[in-house]
């Protein structure tokens, strides 16, 4: 392993580098040179990364540690990667969908200035650089490094467009609920060091270290990871964040957004999962799944009503983290990972076909304004159509197979909650046929001049978009259920060193599998072909009772503004205006003028006049003596 262990840190260094050098460099470069530095690292990244996967599925697993990050008394928590099963399988994720996105970027920011475009590709390395380390690092405090990295990058690229006030508001928003789940997190690494005395994973999931962990110690830290987990993953409460990030430039939300960084709480509690599935654990894994279920839920009902073709897939993602989280809570923690992996596929393509369709559109997002694109963009559209199939959970495309087993899961959980996941699962179908129709087919809805200027766009941008159909088409593949297929689920069997689901109290026969499977698949059929006939021929109208709320997203925003952003500007108008000028400011001022005035008070006795003084001295004596014969005991 010696070659490994001087190879892997290559994986991340490598987009750091790209980082340093476009951003130093982005007053001197070319945007042809920026755009080849960029892709280039995280090529190269890739490279490194298909590499580690073979190692890994040879068996070959191991930590490098380079030196030590922290070194106090009896805590040392070292510098250190861990290379194995899970982490490779979210190497490749990240850096094979980075590296398109990267590519499609070249193309798609163009027309910013080259300063601006080195700006921004060094804002994209610099957050590939922090989701590797987030997913390398072999011990917490490593982890919680690129997990602060990537909340930083995302404050950046949402707010990219800076001269725009309402997106910095936007990556103003993302950072702060951010830092809400952020700080709970660090509570939790607090916690284990003090009862543990370390953050190392492979010391502190050892049956020694794990017994030093009492039942309310496993219960509060794994809550606690879990509010981490929820501003990361956009969950309930923290998930308004993540809709309004759309503010930045599309393939930042399909890096970002979509692919990598919002899985970043679906990846520390799978790497986490011998905390969760301990007894103890059991009402952490039950909000986790009811908070899954009622984010999935919500964020799909406020889908149905969007009209900015990046808020629909915005909101779509903050269902998908969902199920995810579903799984997690039921755990079936592979099924999870497994739904990370097809959803970085179909939704990247999906982000990066809107991306193609504002761009073609001059910058409109409103599918109201749409229509009829598919006749000017058929690779476009053909790309989006795969995506809302796998997204919509039809066999064989991958969104199948991982929704499938998630679904599985919840049954095995509760046949309520299963019902409500697949009734969830229907809405999704709903929604991204909605948004598949209005905006394809039809008549154009939109200006003269936007249909004289309506093309497809480059082999650049369609490019990426054809490979990633082609991934959300067979990525499912890798994890056929052993009832289709024996053997087929090599995921699994891949995964199972490092994360293995936990077993089910009972377990289905195959016929009530296949019987699963087909309710789930027809329903979905039904609500497609439900959507199509609801869409064919779209009208413009505006939205009235009901649909007005699912349009204004449940009111959350304005009731978060209500009951939270007021009042803690009015406490700060108060510690400002009054607090500060009257009691703190009056203080301080107030103590200056007492000494003052005292002064000028003491400044009459010295007169000069010497009978003053020998008077004041025979009266301090009587005082003393007073003093000393009536108080003193």
């Amino acid at each position: 392993m010696n070659n490994a262990l001087q190879i892997v840190y290559l994986i991340p260094l490598l987009p750091l580098l790209g980082f340093l050098i476009n951003g130093l460099g982005r007053n001197y470069l070319s945007k042809t040179l920026i755009g080849l530095i960029g892709s280039g690292s995280i090529l190269g990244s890739l490279i490194l990364s298909i590499w580690v996967f073979m190692q890994v599925k040879d068996g070959n697993t191991f930590v490098a540690e380079y030196f030590n990050f922290i070194a106090v008394d009896k805590l040392v928590i070292p510098f250190a990667l861990k290379i194995d099963q899970l982490s490779a399988v979210f190497l490749l994720i990240i850096t094979g969908v980075g590296f398109l996105i990267h590519v499609y970027s070249a193309s798609y920011m163009h027309e910013e200035k080259p300063g601006h475009f080195g700006r921004y590709f060094a804002y994209l390395n610099l957050f590939v650089f922090s989701m590797l380390l987030l997913v390398m690092g072999a011990n917490l405090v490593i982890l919680f490094i690129g997990w602060e990295g990537v909340g930083l990058c995302s404050y950046l690229l949402i707010g990219y467009w800076f001269k725009k006030q309402e997106y910095n508001k936007a990556a103003n928003k993302a950072f702060i609920m951010n830092r809400i789940g952020d700080l709970a997190f660090l509570i939790a690494i607090f916690w284990l060091i003090a009862r543990a005395g370390t953050v190392s994973f492979d010391e502190l999931f050892t049956a020694v270290n794990l017994a030093k962990l009492s039942a309310s110690d496993i219960t509060v830290i794994t809550l606690l990871l879990f509010i981490g987990a929820t501003g990361k993953s956009a969950q309930i409460p923290l998930y308004t964040w993540l809709p309004d990030a759309m503010a930045g430039p599309t393939p930042v939300s399909a890096l970002i957004h979509a692919a990598t960084m919002v899985t970043a709480g679906i990846y520390m509690i799978a790497r986490s999962h011998v905390l969760y599935s301990m007894d103890a654990a059991e009402l952490t894994r039950n909000i986790i799944t009811y908070t899954g279920m009622a984010t999935a839920l919500l964020a799909a009902t406020i889908a149905l009503k969007q009209n900015d073709i990046k808020k629909v897939l915005a909101y779509s993602t903050v269902s998908q983290l969902g199920f995810m989280f579903v799984a997690l809570g039921t755990g079936a923690y592979v099924a999870a990972v497994f739904h990370v992996m097809t959803h970085a596929f179909f939704k990247a393509l999906l982000f990066l076909g809107s991306g193609s369709v504002i761009h073609a559109m001059g910058g409109e997002q409103d599918i109201r304004n749409m229509g009829g694109l598919g006749k000017k963009m058929k690779i476009t559209y053909g790309t989006f159509m795969v995506g809302c199939i796998a997204i919509a959970g039809i066999p064989p495309f991958s969104g199948f197979f991982s929704k499938d087993a998630i679904l599985l899961s919840a049954f095995m959980k509760s046949p309520v909650l299963y019902a409500v996941a697949v009734f969830t699962a229907l809405l999704t179908a709903f929604y991204m046929f909605r948004l598949l129709i209005i905006t394809f087919t039809g008549k154009f809805r939109g200006t003269d001049e936007q249909a004289h200027h309506l093309h497809e766009s480059p082999m650049a941008m369609t490019l990426p978009l054809i490979i990633l159909a082609v991934l959300s088409i067979v990525g499912g593949l890798v994890g056929i259920p052993e009832v289709i297929r024996e053997g087929g689920d090599k995921l699994s069997a891949f995964l199972a060193p490092a994360v293995s689901s936990m077993p089910h109290e009972h377990h289905l026969s195959h016929s009530d599998e296949y019987l699963l499977m087909g309710i789930s698949t027809g329903l979905v059929l039904a609500t497609i072909l439900a959507a199509i006939m609801v869409y064919r021929n779209y009208q413009r109208k505006e939205a009235t009772g009901f649909a007005k709320v699912l349009e204004n997203k449940w009111y959350v925003d304005e009731l978060y503004d209500r009951i939270i952003v007021q009042p803690l500007h009015w406490l700060g108008g108060f510690l400002k205006d009054i607090f500060d000028l009257k009691v703190v400011d009056g203080l301080v001022n107030g103590a200056g003028r007492l000494v003052n005035y005292g002064s000028r008070q003491l400044r009459l006795l010295q007169s000069g006049q010497v009978g003053s003084y020998v008077l004041l001295m025979v009266l301090s004596m009587v005082l003393i003596f007073a003093i000393q014969f009536f108080l003193r005991k």
